[in-house]
């Protein structure tokens, strides 16, 4: 391998490890495998930098996160916990169910793990600890409810992963559906046998009239995941034009609706979705400089022969991924496994004969998970802020639920249909 490809490893990880963003740490090592290479020139950088900006798709990520944010400000976190709350309260264990529900719910509205977290968890978590649950569990279950936002389409994590890697963004939104519900229903399950084990209280008794109330009051928000996927399904918009009706969707309801936004609070939202877009945009687009010089220098050639030499099978492959990725999740943070892994390890992934799709949809699954594991979990320390529980607290609550996602993770693997069946139903129509 060549000093400059060897650069390009050994600098990124080095200043990652320095604590340098990873924005920064990407671009010096791009800079420095670049120098040290006769064959290349700067003019690359700046020409893959303005191709990797140029592209109709990019549009969908600061798209969705206007409509997340337009959303989770506009009133709809708590219609959607109301809701829950009249749905499943009274079963034992209730109210944690109904977190777990409303964050699948809201997941499907901002498509995002710490968005879905904060909006949720900030409701949710006084309201358990009102009704004498432990603090640290809690707090645990905001966090594992959180980490469905970037699997349960919208999800800007999946929109950076299909055009980092050449996957159909389209096909990616719509292979998270079914196993994000899947994930959602296990982890009920499981807080419903911790709850009738520990004795936790059960909510009011189900009233059909409080239900019919919920339902109506919260009905506009639970319309919004239907008309982005099914625009999407039905052929109507692509993803990046799905993300733009969200927007003038979020804006209708919440301002004309719930009358909760003003034209004045917009133009506070509008300010912080730009702040954050940029530095994410200005993140991608390095990393596609990065892709780029991945696969020039043959990485993933290296990189699959070391694969090939410890699994020499899909299923091997497939173990060996759920394995590193979840190592990975422990320590590193989504966007950066995302931008540095995904171009990488797709590429790998076809030489086993792992479908794009079905393969993209566990990774960014995998990534999922790994919010909620110590000791970098994000979703855990947005979950913290809000309890004040320490970290190592609230982390022994969570393992039992990060080993339910971890099953489900090894269904998802093994049983592909679950995330391809949508995504090809819809091409074959």
């Amino acid at each position: 391998m060549a000093i400059s490809a060897v650069a390009l490893i050994v600098v990124l990880l080095v200043l990652m490890f320095l604590g340098l963003p990873i924005t920064w740490s990407l671009g010096a090592a791009c800079i420095s495998a670049i120098a040290l290479d006769p064959t290349l020139s700067f003019g690359v950088l700046s020409q893959k930098i303005f191709t990797g900006s140029d592209n109709f798709a990019m549009l969908a990520i600061p798209a969705f996160f206007l409509a997340g944010d337009i959303m989770a400000k506009g009133g709809l976190s708590k219609r959607l916990v109301a809701f829950a709350d009249s749905f499943v309260s009274w079963i034992s264990g209730g109210i944690s169910l109904v977190s777990l529900v409303a964050c699948t719910f809201f997941a499907a509205i901002s498509g995002s793990s710490v968005a879905t977290t904060a909006a949720i968890g900030g409701i949710m978590y006084p309201e358990m600890v009102k009704r004498e649950y432990p603090k640290d569990y809690a707090a645990a279950v905001q966090a594992i409810g959180g980490t469905l936002g970037i699997v349960i389409p919208p999800s800007t994590v999946f929109v950076i992963y299909g055009n980092i890697t050449g996957t159909s963004v389209s096909k990616l939104l719509l292979s998270g559906l079914i196993p994000g519900i899947i994930a959602g229903i296990a982890l009920c399950v499981y807080a419903y046998y911790k709850a009738k084990k520990s004795n936790f209280p059960k909510g009011e008794k189900f009233s059909f009239r409080r239900f019919l109330i919920s339902f109506k009051d919260s009905i506009w928000a639970l319309i919004m995941p239907i008309v982005i996927l099914g625009g999407i399904y039905a052929g109507i918009f692509t993803p990046t034009e799905s993300a733009v009706i969200a927007v003038f969707y979020g804006i209708l309801v919440c301002i004309l609706v719930y009358k909760e936004i003003t034209l004045k609070s917009m133009w506070t939202i509008v300010k912080d979705t730009a702040e954050s877009t940029a530095n994410l945009m200005l993140l991608v687009v390095t990393a596609q400089l990065f892709g780029y010089l991945v696969t020039y220098y043959r990485i993933p050639v290296y990189v699959t022969n070391a694969f090939m030499a410890i699994a020499s099978s899909k299923t091997g492959f497939l173990m060996l991924i759920i394995v590193l990725l979840t190592i990975c999740g422990m320590f590193l943070e989504v966007g950066a496994t995302n931008l540095i892994l995904g171009p990488i390890l797709a590429p790998i992934a076809v030489s086993f004969g792992v479908d794009p799709v079905h393969f993209g949809m566990l990774f960014v699954f995998l990534l999922a998970m790994g919010q909620a594991t110590p000791p970098f979990g994000t979703t855990i320390f947005v979950a913290c802020g809000i309890s004040d529980e320490p970290v190592s607290r609230v982390a022994r609550q969570l393992i039992p639920f990060v080993l339910v996602e971890l099953a489900c993770a090894i269904l998802f693997a093994f049983v592909p249909a679950l995330s391809t069946f949508l995504p090809n139903l819809v091409s074959g129509m």
